[in-house]
């Protein structure tokens, strides 16, 4: 079958999942609709093909709605977030020295392919970097999906079952009626942060470009208005789609081992969020829920809508996640050559 159809069925599955959930007021339920049928179609078989080329304009349409909830009373709050940020530094170094070892004692991985498959964030990073050290990238291509996953499950059946917060099918906003001068404002968010997220070599440049953007334009009181939610639920879609597609050519007799790994290292990761977010309360008078979402490595885009649906402060989740990921990013591979350094690659086996 050719790749056009693959990819028009996998969107039709994504955009059932997302209305059936929708139907049942399930959290998310664009997203983690359209996440959960195309993962169960990745894995039976079907025909289907992630959406890749379009989801640079899918989440650039997210980064600009998570911009538009950067306002003036954010910067008065940016001076007390230095505390924070070290919090999150000493929460992922903690991570890794918790996570990395369940990997390789209960999970059986070698020392290399749980390193890399236990740090909190940086997939593509990981798997290169993982792979060019010896490491196994199917193992780390898993975890880290399955972390996303389970991760933002987790998180959004949480605040919607166990705290009664509305994640719901679209932002909680007050939408104006979208002037043409708007509405070419957010086009040109998006397009020219994207091409400026490039050119400064973001982690996320299709993302953080529109997003950082989209934040000035805001602050500065140029536009005050956001994508149109049809827009915004269609983006959800093809984002849970592209996520729920990874899962191509993954046997269930592979995936469901490999799924309660991944609940295991997500109940120690965000078991060491919560106390994160005890800490941040304690120094900084951080909401636990918001500092819990800011810390989560379920993904920036995904936990920066769920931000969004809950009232968080939006802009101190994606700061933190920023870091979270660029700190992973720089200190994983030189953590990784001082081990080998000091020790050699005796320990993999």
């Amino acid at each position: 079958m050719d790749s056009l159809p693959r990819i028009a069925l996998a969107l039709i599955l994504g955009a059932a999942g997302g209305f059936g959930f929708f139907l049942l007021g399930l959290p998310l339920p664009w997203m983690l609709g359209a996440l959960f049928a195309t993962m169960t179609a990745s894995v039976a078989n079907a025909p289907v093909i992630a959406p890749a080329r379009i989801r640079p304009a899918v989440v650039a349409v997210i980064g600009v709605l998570l911009g538009s909830r950067f306002t003036p009373d954010v910067l008065q709050q940016a001076s007390a977030w230095g505390a924070t940020v070290a919090i999150l530094m000493v929460y992922v170094v903690a991570v890794a020295l918790v996570v990395v070892p369940f990997y390789r004692f209960v999970g059986k991985f070698d020392w290399v392919t749980a390193y890399f498959a236990g740090m909190p964030g940086g997939l593509t990073e990981m798997i290169e970097i993982g792979e060019a050290n010896g490491a196994k990238p199917a193992p780390i291509i898993l975890a880290h999906s399955l972390r996303i996953v389970v991760t933002i499950s987790v998180i959004a059946f949480w605040f919607r079952i166990v705290q009664g917060h509305d994640v719901g099918a679209s932002a909680p906003m007050t939408q104006a009626a979208l002037s043409w001068l708007d509405a070419a404002v957010m086009l040109a968010s998006a397009v020219v942060g994207s091409a400026l997220g490039g050119w400064l070599r973001f982690p996320a440049p299709a993302f953080l470009g529109p997003l950082l953007v989209s934040a000035v334009l805001h602050l500065t009181g140029i536009t005050a208005s956001v994508p149109p939610t049809l827009l915004v639920n269609t983006a959800q879609v093809i984002l849970g789609t592209v996520l729920g597609c990874r899962f191509l050519g993954i046997s269930a007799r592979t995936l469901i081992p490999a799924t309660l790994l991944s609940i295991g290292a997500t109940v120690l990761t965000l078991g060491l969020a919560f106390v994160g977010g005890l800490a941040m309360h304690a120094v900084a008078g951080s909401r636990i829920d918001q500092a819990l979402l800011a810390m989560a490595p379920g993904g920036l885009t995904e936990m920066g809508l769920i931000a969004l649906a809950i009232h968080a402060d939006v802009a101190f989740v994606a700061l933190h996640h920023v870091v979270r990921i660029l700190f992973v990013i720089v200190l994983a591979p030189m953590a990784f050559r001082v081990m080998i350094g000091r020790g050699g690659r005796a320990g993999r086996g």
